[in-house]
């Protein structure tokens, strides 16, 4: 559930902030800003899903989720195929994501 959650996540962040981008860089229609909006809306909701119990712990494990979905953007919407570097990069990033999710949690003395 929570992968779901998080690839779900990271295209609604970034089709919502697409959309600004659109209409500010590339001169689309100021309607572009509504259903930015709401696929912004839809990613603060979809956040929420992952089965962790402190939301700054959520973001970061998403963070690796969020910049290999902003290569594939890149790649199958921009038209821009990621190179080596940054295939490289959000496997390091994926990597720790996984760490952060997945990792033992328990009590530490102290």
């Amino acid at each position: 559930m929570s992968a779901f959650a998080f690839l779900g996540a990271a295209f609604a962040e970034i089709a919502g902030c697409f959309a600004f981008w659109a209409w500010i860089r590339l001169g689309k229609s100021p309607w572009w800003i509504a259903p930015g909006i709401l696929s912004l809306c839809l990613f603060a909701y979809l956040l929420t899903l992952p089965a962790l119990d402190q939301a700054g712990r959520s973001y970061a494990a998403y963070g690796g989720v969020y910049i290999m979905s902003a290569l594939c953007w890149l790649w199958l919407v921009e038209g821009t195929k990621p190179d080596r570097w940054d295939v490289l990069g959000a496997a390091v990033c994926l990597i720790g994501a996984a760490i952060i999710y997945l990792g033992p949690r328990g009590q530490t003395a102290g």
